[in-house]
């Protein structure tokens, strides 16, 4: 980290809730007027203009020459907007079996990308491939590395972000590991560590589709069934670091194991893993997701019920996410969203079945996220816990 960049990290580490407040507003919103940050954040003009100042003599933010007016006689427009490349983020994914890593600017597009294998879940050698992927994101940044800032590592399970250790993650066979103390003793830089799905959230909730709207809640269908809430303008994290767990909803019958070792789990029906292991059990061979998505679509009754089962567990699984938190749309992500056409109907018919009243209102719509968008997501989360 170089001195400029050392200088803007102090900047927004130390800046008042105000500071803050008008940091984000400009980071996620630019190019933006003073007058619509006041209107965004509720303070004054002149405390907009006062935190605004140290952000443009440190370089975080540019506010160009007064060329128009909003229309109110003596107050010119002035709009400020980020320097996306004043600092440089990284984000890694945590897979079951590979990395995802990037490096970004402030509004997260991706600046160079790097993909590595996991020979094991050993906490050790996932350690050790993070510090690997580290060091060739920094390689392939050339001069721009010296503005990193920051690391984000999403990481799929019960992940305490406050203490930096994932309690659980049934995927990576996990259990109380101080991943992120691990990583900052190998690291120069501040390590976030999040849940993988809730730094999809941030990701949404700063950059996407999400931006501007109250209240949504993402759900994502693969190897994992997740969900990540955004309500009243904040990700919820949840008193314990745990939130929108919809996957271990127990909604499925108690006769099906899911892999956190729970039983009823809308995981042990609707993941992945379930949906291989029922198609299957019927073929009496094994059939990987891809074969069984083919038989589906050729119409095997087998892979059909398999599907179908998940779709409506998943559709009932998200009327009980909304009926709880309310929130206006639920975004569907995840791989398996490009086979959706396998549940969408099932699924939303068991949403309107029990979602209650004017929650059937909520809006379904899908949003395929690569690997690297859920990285992208991870970056997000080390900017969003730098300007905290």
């Amino acid at each position: 980290m170089d001195q400029d960049t050392a200088a803007r990290t102090t900047l927004i580490r130390s800046a008042s809730d105000a500071g803050s407040k008008v940091f984000a507003t400009i980071l996620t919103r630019s190019p933006i007027s003073r007058i619509d940050i006041a209107r965004h954040t509720g303070l004054s003009q002149a405390a907009v203009t006062k935190a605004v100042s140290p952000l443009v003599a440190a370089g975080l933010v540019d506010a160009p020459p007064v060329t128009q007016r909003d229309g109110n006689p003596g107050r010119p427009a002035a709009p400020v907007s980020i320097v996306p490349d004043a600092m440089v983020m990284l984000g890694i994914k945590v897979n079951v079996d590979e990395l995802i890593a990037v490096a970004t600017d402030l509004a997260t597009d991706v600046l160079v990308s790097q993909r590595r294998s996991l020979p094991s879940h050993d906490p050790e050698t996932v350690c050790d491939a993070i510090v690997d992927v580290v060091n060739a994101l920094e390689a392939g940044l050339g001069d721009k590395a010296a503005a990193i800032a920051g690391i984000g590592i999403a990481v799929s399970g019960d992940v305490d972000t406050s203490t930096g250790i994932v309690r659980e993650s049934a995927i990576m066979g996990w259990s109380d590991v101080p991943l992120g103390d691990r990583l900052q003793e190998r690291l120069p830089w501040p390590v976030t560590l999040e849940n993988d799905v809730h730094a999809l959230t941030v990701g949404e909730h700063w950059f996407g589709i999400g931006l501007g709207m109250a209240s949504f809640a993402i759900v994502t269908i693969g190897r994992g069934i997740g969900s990540g809430l955004h309500l009243n303008g904040q990700v919820v994290t949840g008193a314990f670091g745990v939130s929108g767990e919809i996957g271990h909803l127990p909604l499925a019958s108690p006769e099906r194991v899911c892999a956190c070792g729970r039983h009823g789990c809308v995981e042990a029906v609707a993941a992945t893993p379930a949906i291989e292991a029922a198609v299957s059990a019927a073929h009496g061979r094994a059939v990987d997701i891809d074969e069984a998505v083919r038989l589906a679509h050729s119409g095997d009754p087998s892979a059909e019920a398999a599907f179908q089962e998940a779709a409506r567990i998943i559709g009932t699984a998200i009327a009980t996410l909304v009926n709880l938190a309310g929130p206006e749309l639920v975004i569907i992500g995840g791989e398996g969203v490009s086979n959706f056409d396998l549940f969408e109907q099932t699924l939303r018919g068991a949403f309107d079945e029990h979602a209650f009243g004017a929650a059937a209102h909520c809006r379904i719509v899908t949003r395929p996220h690569t690997f690297q968008d859920w990285a992208r997501g991870a970056a997000a989360a080390a900017i969003q816990s730098l300007v905290r």
